[in-house]
């Protein structure tokens, strides 16, 4: 039979007790990590989310407590009341209370337990279970050391955001879950209604239009920790509801919203001790493209882009001479001191620019003599002077992609980051954050030929393109300008994470106009969507703008994790299902009739 607690009350956590303790009467409640049993001796590792205490129960000075701990196994529930006292011997410094133990008098046993299915105290990421048994059994997992740091890791980062924001004067404000379907890029998750039959809700994916909509009221300064979603496709730093920092202020330009933007998360990374710089460095979107294939560069390392197009000018390799003459591009980064990689691992390598649509992956090794893919195609003198200009030296490894302009970047953006992880080139002691300005105000959609909003449709066009956005917009044989306009948008990053993104938004009605119509939208489609935005903005609405920061993604950087489902609690897979509470699932037939709705097979 279990124990009953009665008035029995905890007196300290399992990771509070010191040597300045030793003598006191304590009461510990936990579960059981570990048991270890020498006979008349018994040890048990005592375990809550404070830390571990050693509890020892002899046989001669506490009988029916060492009767009880015969019986214990891990995860039981237990109270332990007992004595502080010097542990003898060797101390333990793996644990903040390794210099003492309990003697435990007395054990309640609280709750029993089956065995876990899976071991929840294990060396290394690699040692875990399969990620699903543990997502299947989450509130187990979450028990681990591990987990237990993140979850409180991101508890804090949202309370150092809220002092922040509170200590420069902004309102925290919240918006509504249940909003109208106006689609800003990803799918919405949308909601029926039951009362207006055949009526829909949608899920909000940011609180974008609310927020401004703050600023109209005249709130000046506002911020909010709002949850989000989107029924998009997954991957390792998205799931489909999301938490994000929220925050907009009135009569902002975008110097304004980049010193919040450093100030907010130089006060969050003190957490782990790191002191961001006062102010980031600055790079516009062409220049990260051009230099490293990817707006959210990782700078912690080398290895950038270098371009080879001029120097392969006339080649009469039909590969490279169609990809130039299609106005695409030839560029290559240099695998420092790489010039042993082997045929194996540059297939490796072939294989991965291959997903981002490459044809193939050419190379050129600078060892004791040069050789490379090329070499019949091009001859020594071209590769030599290929290898001149890519600024490799003896040792080195060039690797070079051709093609559309978009695929080279987003090949070789990704390979440099491939290889950097596969040679340990990161410093992950190291953050460097980047602010990236000026990105393209549209999209080009090559099967539609048609152009979508880049951030947002609210987005403000820079100054300097204010008229070419007009021409491109007004005049339909320019409406390929559209691809040079840039927009007052910026994106915070750090260590290769977008961490936070931003705009200063249209606050003029003109513009807002001439922007729906860029995208394609009719005066009357833009008013069945954002009528209401639309006639808000036609009562004085002031100059704004903000930046939404992703809370999960920066956690990840705080805990060192890659996984954004290491800092959430309670994960979607990446397939965007809940396996612990094994949903989505069916919703009986009677609710679907009050509502109206009737499931059939979608068409394929």
């Amino acid at each position: 039979m279990l124990d009953v607690l009665g008035n029995l009350e905890r007196t300290h956590t399992c990771g509070e007790l010191r040597l300045g303790h030793v003598g006191e009467q304590v009461v510990l409640m936990g579960w059981v990590a570990k048991k270890r049993d020498f006979g008349v001796l018994t040890f048990i590792d005592l375990r809550d989310r404070e830390g571990v205490t050693q509890v020892v129960m002899n046989e001669e000075d506490a009988g029916e407590a060492h009767a009880k701990a015969k019986n214990l196994r891990g995860e039981f529930v237990i109270a332990v009341k007992g004595k502080v006292i010097e542990r003898e011997g060797t101390h333990n410094a793996k644990l903040a209370t390794g210099d003492i133990e309990v003697h435990a008098t007395e054990i309640l046993i609280l709750n029993d337990a089956k065995v876990p299915p899976f071991q929840l105290e294990v060396a290394g990421s690699e040692n875990l279970a399969a990620e699903d048994t543990r997502l299947k059994y989450r509130y187990l997992d979450l028990r681990r050391p591990q987990l237990q740091h993140n979850i409180r890791m991101r508890a804090k980062a949202v309370a150092a955001i809220r002092e922040y924001f509170d200590g420069r004067g902004f309102i925290e404000i919240e918006t509504p879950i249940l909003l109208k379907s106006t689609p800003e890029g990803a799918r919405d998750f949308i909601v029926p209604s039951r009362i207006h039959t055949g009526k829909f809700f949608a899920l909000p994916q940011s609180p974008q239009i609310l927020k401004q909509l703050t600023m109209i009221a005249g709130f000046d300064k506002y911020y909010q920790i709002a949850r989000c979603f989107r029924d998009e496709d997954l991957r390792a730093d998205r799931q489909p509801e999301f938490t994000q920092l929220d925050m907009e202020m009135s009569f902002a330009n975008q110097e304004m919203a980049y010193r919040e933007i450093e100030g907010m998360f130089g006060h969050v990374f003190k957490l782990i001790g790191v002191d961001l710089p006062a102010q980031w460095p600055r790079m516009t979107y062409a220049e990260a493209m051009r230099r490293y294939g990817s707006d959210k560069p990782d700078l912690r390392f080398g290895m950038e882009l270098v371009e080879l197009s001029g120097e392969l000018a006339g080649t009469d390799f039909a590969p490279f001479a169609s990809v130039l003459e299609a106005r695409g591009e030839i560029k290559c980064i240099v695998a420092k001191g790489k010039s042993d990689y082997s045929r194996k691992q540059l297939d490796e390598l072939q294989d991965f620019v291959k997903r981002y649509g490459a044809g193939a992956l050419a190379w050129i090794k600078l060892s004791d003599e040069t050789t490379s893919s090329l070499l019949k195609a091009l001859g020594e003198t071209k590769i030599a002077e290929l290898a001149s200009t890519s600024g490799a030296e003896k040792g080195d490894l060039v690797l070079i992609v051709a093609g559309r302009k978009s695929v080279v970047r987003a090949a070789l953006g990704a390979l440099r980051v491939e290889v950097a992880k596969r040679e340990n080139l990161i410093d992950r002691n190291s953050h460097k954050p980047l602010i990236v300005t000026e990105f393209p105000m549209f999209e080009h959609d090559e099967e539609t030929d048609t152009y979508m909003a880049a951030h947002h449709p609210f987005t403000s066009p820079m100054d300097e393109d204010l008229e070419l956005f007009k021409t491109a917009v007004n005049d339909p044989s320019q409406h390929h300008l559209l691809g040079k306009v840039r927009a007052k948008a910026y994106d915070a990053v750090i260590d290769g994470y977008e961490c936070a993104g931003g705009s200063i938004r249209i606050h003029q009605k003109e513009i807002q106009d001439l922007n729906f119509k860029a995208l394609g939208m009719t005066k009357e489609s833009a008013r069945t969507r954002f009528g209401f935005f639309l006639d808000a903005l036609e009562y004085g609405t002031p100059p704004h703008g903000g930046f939404a920061a992703g809370i999960e993604r920066t956690c990840m950087i705080l805990c060192g994790t890659e996984n954004i489902r290491d800092v959430m609690a309670f994960p979607k897979t990446a397939s965007a299902q809940d396996l612990m509470m094994d949903s989505p699932g069916d919703v009986d037939e009677a609710q679907l009739e009050e509502l109206g709705i009737e499931v059939s097979e979608p068409s394929t």
